[in-house]
């Protein structure tokens, strides 16, 4: 099987991006991995498969694949990716478009200057609706990890995040924390470990650990969660600039019961065909 592809990055959070409405795809978790594989495949953190909606008055289905082969509910920065994509590859001339995920509908806008701007939908800060394993909603939560408790905020952005403030983001134990938060048992369905440190009201830089990537340069939903808890812990004011490894994101939130707005770049690399 031959398959046309995009590669294409949103501050070096990289993606295969495929064509699901011209081509046929369907891929199993082996063949993903192979995509996903940096030595033997093409080498991407997410595979994004554009598809026909299976809802009437919808734009498009958008479908997101860890480098591991198994399929995630949300990825802001492949959001925005998305856009460009359907417009480069002719399949939209809407500027704006409303798409099917996994965990509901999200709006996309392609900007004057270039960007994309992303309605993310309403964050969800219910442990049930994470998951974790709590019985009460709180803002700050106790975890164990290793020999430390570490003080987190849960929240969804369609997908699942912890957060933690730290000192310095260079100095902190992404590495080893981040592993053992993405597989804690009081996450049944995993989770992803943000680390942010505050720089002011209205900037803080951030490092995410991905469920099913490991770091990534960026993470788009991982920024939007930061900013919410940093917002709910009264550390924050919007809108807020989230510096991650691979640039900086714009994220804007009224608060509760309203959507996040998430704004930032989004580049092809290169196309190809690989044969699977």
């Amino acid at each position: 099987m031959k398959l046309k592809f995009s590669k294409m990055h949103g501050l070096g959070n990289d993606f295969v991006v495929l064509d699901g409405v011209r081509q046929q795809v369907s891929l199993t978790p082996e063949q993903l991995r192979y995509l996903g594989d940096r030595h033997f495949g093409v080498g991407c953190d997410q595979i994004l498969l554009v598809e026909r909606p299976s809802q009437a008055g919808l734009d498009f289905r958008y479908r997101i694949f860890n480098a591991d082969g198994g399929e995630v509910e949300q990825c802001g920065n492949g959001a925005r990716c998305f856009v460009r994509f359907v417009h480069e590859q002719g399949l939209t001339d809407k500027r704006e478009i409303r798409v099917e995920t996994m965990k509901g509908l999200i709006t996309l806008r392609l900007e004057g200057d270039g960007n994309v701007t992303v309605d993310m939908g309403i964050p969800r800060f219910s442990p049930a609706e994470i998951p974790f394993l709590h019985d009460d909603d709180v803002v700050i939560y106790n975890l164990d990890v290793a020999d430390e408790t570490l003080e987190i905020s849960v929240v969804s952005m369609g997908n699942p995040h912890a957060v933690q403030v730290v000192d310095c983001v260079d100095r902190a134990p992404v590495g080893e924390h981040g592993p053992l938060i993405e597989s804690h048992e009081r996450f049944p369905q995993r989770v992803n470990a943000g680390f942010m440190q505050v720089v002011d009201k209205h900037a803080i830089r951030l490092r995410v650990y991905e469920r099913g990537a490991g770091e990534t340069m960026a993470c788009g939903t991982g920024a939007c969660a930061a900013v919410v808890a940093g917002i709910r812990r009264g550390l924050l004011e919007s809108p807020v600039r989230v510096t991650t490894r691979g640039g900086d994101l714009t994220i804007a939130w009224g608060g509760e019961a309203r959507p996040v707005m998430m704004t930032g770049p989004a580049v092809t690399v290169f196309s190809g065909e690989i044969e699977l």
